[in-house]
């Protein structure tokens, strides 16, 4: 069964949980992944995201935007409108395993377009940012993160162990090829503690590999391995699991899931979970 994110629905045969935009376009003539207007919109964002480094020495710089640039998720984030249901006076944002926390930069850059005026007629709006706590282990990116963000009150970058911190309160949590660098033992109990922090109507983004995909899994899981090791983070132990094992455990808790895979770029087995929290028992029960 697919949804409007164009994915397949997962756990309990739950539909929409928010009005994304993404759905009311779809018969429209909405922009599809990798056509002109998404790369247009890709390279103002690129150049305005990663402006906030340029400071901050060539490697912070270059990587914001080779990882902004390169990686197709970002712009499939807002292509879907994954964030729109976040109305109001602004997102409470919490960023898990944040790196140097691009993808705030990425998100505070939407935002800033939009309120300006210069967001493409036809594309889901990109939601209020209130604020965006960003979590890090790696002292070196929360560094580069803090120096990219010393003049912008909406985003907070912390040295912190997300297996262990205090997550609060948030209406939107994102982790991002994360979860997989976490035992089994652990992982669980993060997506509970997750789930514990978002707010009625929140929602999770993950990206995970997708352990049954065959040859683009193992791909990808070369390539973290050779990422990781490239930035002087050593050999990492992956523990990944099927997307179908991710949103069984994600469905247990009471969110209602949407498996979409990542659109363009290399062959990898990456997974995009988009996992809603009902705004009510009712709803989460249709």
């Amino acid at each position: 069964m697919n949804n409007e994110y164009g994915g397949a629905v997962m756990g309990g045969g739950s539909t929409t949980v928010f009005d994304a935009p993404r759905a009311r376009h779809a018969g429209r003539g909405a922009p599809a992944a990798g056509s002109a207007p998404v790369r247009a919109l890709q390279r103002q964002l690129v150049d305005l995201a990663s402006q906030r480094y340029r400071g901050n020495g060539r490697f912070a710089y270059h990587f914001a935007r080779g990882k902004l640039g390169g990686d197709p998720m970002f712009i499939e984030l807002l292509r879907l409108g994954a964030f729109s249901g976040q109305r109001g006076v602004g997102a409470r944002f919490l960023d898990l395993g944040c790196g140097q926390a691009v993808f705030a930069s990425w998100m505070v850059a939407a935002r800033d377009l939009a309120d300006e005026g210069r967001w493409p007629e036809g594309w889901p709006e990109p939601p209020r940012v209130a604020t965006v706590r960003a979590l890090e282990l790696m002292p070196a990116d929360v560094a580069r993160g803090q120096a990219g963000f010393a003049d912008e009150p909406r985003v907070q970058v912390e040295h912190a162990d997300i297996c262990q911190a205090d997550f609060g309160q948030a209406d939107v949590v994102t982790i991002l090829d994360v979860i997989h660098y976490i035992p089994p033992a652990a992982q669980d109990g993060l997506l509970q503690r997750i789930r514990t922090a978002l707010a009625p109507g929140g929602v999770l983004v993950m990206r995970v590999g997708d352990a049954s995909g065959g040859w683009p899994y193992r791909l990808s899981r070369w390539a973290d391995q050779a990422i990781t090791l490239g930035r002087g983070h050593g050999w990492a132990r992956l523990h990944c699991r099927p997307v179908a094992d991710w949103s069984a455990a994600l469905h247990a808790l009471g969110f209602q899931v949407h498996a979409v895979p990542t659109p363009g770029g290399l062959p990898f087995a990456n997974v995009l979970l988009i996992a809603h929290v009902p705004h009510s028992p009712a709803e989460g029960a249709a």
